[in-house]
Order: C-alpha cells, then sequence, then structure tokens
C-alpha cells in the first residue's frame, strides 16, 4: 500500500556477507555490468504487471512514462476483473498504443505468474499482495527479469529466507532488483539523510517517528466467493497475505528508521499492539489497528514508533532524528524538512520534488537501457525484517532479539494456494499467549 499522502503521492550472519552490508545509507547500489546489454532509442522493453490493484496499476502507468520503449505486454492477477480494470485505466492515458495485453496475455489464478513471467518479456512489477510476493519474486528472476518489486517483500520468516534466495540469484543473473521503499526515491529525503550519514548531526542516538492514518476500506463478502477468494479481496486484513499493518503500511516508517542507522540491525524490540476500533465483522479479518514499538541498538541507542489506523482522527507522519551534534526532522506528507545543531539546513518548499513513485520506475529503466545493476536487495530485506521483529515482539508480548529475528521458523503460508482451498482462519493474536516461532 502507498503511503496516505494528501493528494500525493542474516542479515549479516544469516547472508555471510553475500549482500553489502553499508550502501543502503546513501540509497540504491548501483554497478556497471557489462553483462546488460545497454538498449536504445525505441527498442521495445516488455512489461508484465503482477498484482492489478491501485499500486501495480500506478507503477504501469509510471513505467510507460519513463521510457518511450516501455510497452506493458502481459498481466497476471487472482482476478480476470483486475486486469479489465487495470488496462481500462492505462488506457485512458495518451500511450495507449503502448498498452499491449490481448486476452491470451491476461493470466488469473495463483499459477498465472510463471506463464506470464514466460510470455516474452523483460522486466516484471510485482504488486500483488506481500504473503504472495517471495513466489513472484522467484518466478521473475528464475525467467530472467529485471523487477520493481513493491514492498513489503515478505510477511513471514519462511518469506524472507526465499526473498534472500532470489536476490542471489538476481545478483548472479546481473538482473536489476528495484524496490517500492518509495521514501529512498524521494529527493529530499534522499539528500536529509544523506546529510545524516554525512556526520552533519553527529552520531545517530535516537530517533522517533509517528504513521497516524485512517481505516482501509473493505470488500464486502458476495455469496459465490469462496472463503480464499474473500480473504484475497481482502488482503490488506488478513495477517497471512499482508503481515499486518506494522509490514505492510509502518514499514515504510521502519524503512526510514534503517535507513538512519545505517543498516544496522538493532539487539532487542519491544513493542505493543492491539485491536481497539476494528469492526468486529470478517471483513476486518485478524489485523490489529495499533502498534507502539522500541528498537534498541548498542550504546544506550533507541528508536520508537507509534503507529495505528482509527477514523475521525489526527494524522501525520513524521520522523525526528537525533544525533549528536543535532537533529533532523523530515515530515513528508507536508513536506518540511530541516537539520538543526551544529550544521542547520532547510530545503526549501519550492526546490524540485519529483514524483517519488515515478523516479523508480525512470531508475529502473534507466540502468536497463545503459547497461547499469541497481541492486536494493540489502536493505530493503532487512527493514521488511525489522517489521517482522516488531509484529512478534507486539503479537507475543515478548523482548525480541535479532537472533530470535534470524532464526524464526514463522511460515504462514497455506499448505494449498488455490481458490477451492481454505485459507488461514484469521486468528487475532494475544501477548503473552502467542508464542515465538
Amino acid at each position: 500500500m502507498e503511503p496516505s499522502q494528501p493528494q500525493c503521492p542474516d542479515r549479516r550472519a544469516f547472508l555471510g556477507g553475500a549482500l553489502i552490508a553499508g550502501a543502503a545509507i546513501a540509497g540504491p547500489v548501483v554497478r556497471a555490468v557489462a553483462a546488460v546489454a545497454p538498449a536504445t532509442g525505441s527498442d521495445q522493453i516488455k512489461v508484465v504487471v503482477v498484482g492489478c490493484g491501485g499500486r501495480g496499476t500506478g507503477a504501469a502507468m509510471q513505467a510507460l512514462k519513463a521510457d518511450p520503449g516501455v510497452v506493458i505486454w502481459a498481466m497476471a492477477d487472482a482476478f480476470g476483473d483486475r486486469i479489465d480494470t487495470a488496462i481500462l485505466e492505462l488506457q485512458k492515458s495518451s500511450m495507449v498504443d503502448r498498452v499491449q495485453v490481448p486476452p491470451e496475455r491476461r493470466f488469473t489464478g495463483f499459477d498465472g505468474v510463471t506463464k506470464a513471467c514466460a510470455s516474452g518479456v523483460q522486466v516484471a512489477i510485482l504488486a500483488a499482495p506481500p504473503g504472495l510476493r517471495p513466489d513472484h519474486l522467484r518466478a521473475a528472476v528464475d525467467a530472467g527479469l529485471h523487477v520493481f518489486c513493491e514492498k513489503p517483500m515478505f510477511v513471514d520468516a519462511a518469506g524472507a529466507k526465499r526473498v534472500i534466495e532470489s536476490a542471489r540469484a538476481a545478483r548472479a543473473k546481473n538482473l536489476n532488483l528495484v524496490s517500492g521503499f518509495c521514501w529512498r526515491r524521494a529527493a529530499p529525503e534522499r539528500e536529509l539523510f544523506r546529510r545524516v550519514a554525512d556526520g552533519q548531526i553527529g552520531d545517530v542516538v535516537a530517533m522517533h517517528s509517528d504513521y497516524l492514518t485512517t481505516p482501509l476500506g473493505v470488500q464486502m463478502r458476495r455469496p459465490e466467493w469462496t472463503d480464499m477468494e474473500f480473504q484475497l479481496r481482502n488482503w490488506q486484513h488478513m495477517v497471512w497475505l499482508s503481515g499486518d499493518f506494522i509490514v505492510e503500511q509502518a514499514v515504510h516508517s521502519i524503512d526510514k528508521i534503517n535507513w538512519a542507522f545505517g543498516n544496522e540491525p538493532p539487539e532487542r524490540c519491544t513493542a505493543v499492539g492491539g485491536r481497539s476500533l476494528r469492526e468486529p465483522i470478517p471483513e476486518r479479518g485478524d489485523v490489529y489497528d495499533y502498534f507502539a514499538v522500541v528498537y534498541e541498538w548498542p550504546g544506550d541507542r533507541r528508536a520508537t514508533l507509534m503507529w495505528r489506523q482509527y477514523p475521525d482522527s489526527f494524522n501525520e507522519n513524521v520522523d525526528t532524528i537525533i544525533g549528536t551534534k543535532g537533529r533532523a526532522f523530515v515530515n513528508g506528507w507536508a513536506p518540511v524538512h530541516r537539520i538543526t545543531g551544529n550544521a542547520n539546513w532547510i530545503r526549501s518548499k519550492s526546490a524540485s520534488r519529483p514524483n517519488m513513485y515515478q523516479v523508480a520506475q525512470d531508475e529502473l529503466f534507466r540502468a536497463i537501457r545503459t547497461g547499469e545493476r541497481i541492486d536494493d536487495s540489502d536493505w530493503m530485506v532487512q527493514s521488511c525484517r525489522l517489521a517482522l521483529m516488531a509484529r512478534m515482539a507486539a503479537y507475543t508480548g515478548q523482548a525480541v532479539t535479532w537472533k530470535d529475528v534470524l532464526e524464526s521458523r514463522e511460515d504462514l503460508m497455506p499448505a494449498t494456494l488455490a481458490m477451492d482451498a481454505p485459507p488461514p482462519v484469521p486468528t487475532i493474536r494475544q501477548p503473552g499467549r502467542t508464542k515465538l516461532v
């Protein structure tokens, strides 16, 4: 899910050093790689869109704008009506001639992704429900595709391991892997976090983030839907599909915490969470509606996060980073970005602020054209694992260590993925009773 902006838009032990630990401080890792053949002029780049909801459709539109040779060639979604709606939306644009998705390249069901990735495309946009993302990423990388992978990349420990394996395979094949952590592509945030990494506020010792927003809507059940379809239609509210909102939505703030602390994993996490205002209806699934989180690093360094979805309440999305020589303040919704202390700085409201979602697609297709390679895998995996860490702490009521996260065996996926198969039974977790897995 995209940030709720008004009108706008292990690790080291487990990976054995295979992923690049420090690159997240400055942003995506970009390398020139001869194995990625540069394209020129109007040469086509065929794209498959996997997950045709609002985010997938938006990313497809931005891909069309990013490069004149982009063609939306295939689409995959659990439901054909979502594909039809996405195509109708894309056909409203002036780039309608590059939306070339005939019925034979519209793939539905759980097995449609593999077929779609084998339809003669070069790039995959992955924007289906996050619980399905690890398998979709594997299908895309196995097919040799460059990937734009929406956040979060997984919702459990089993998914994390599959994503790491796919990231290694993408690296071996010199494939681009661009994440959907959109704030990493926002010009104001990039400048502020670069200044933080350069030491303009000294050493980072604390950070606080607020993500206060409103509930998402639901799809009321229809008689013809199976239980599996019902849950897929309401995926944001089902933990096995979304990871809960601490993983699906608040991960944006958690990613900024990871960014500020230089991709260093915390030692420990404690959290509280629960359901206070969710309506008692099946459509609301088993997700919480509030979390409060504390991450702790060596040297008495801490980051705190407060997140909630309440109706008719005050909303904001701000981050305050405290260093030994000053502090940095980020309000992407305002937008306000400033540093005070040893080195005072404020970003002018009139400064250029390109659409961060568009920037992600611009950078992906530019890399494909020039033969460079973007690799977001290290920090995107760690940010998602930090979100799992917070959920583990809130669900269980226990202090969770980074070792607990790396050794977790949690696997939320059902044994069988089929429209007529039973999905997981929604279960509201109870701190003190729910156990670490």
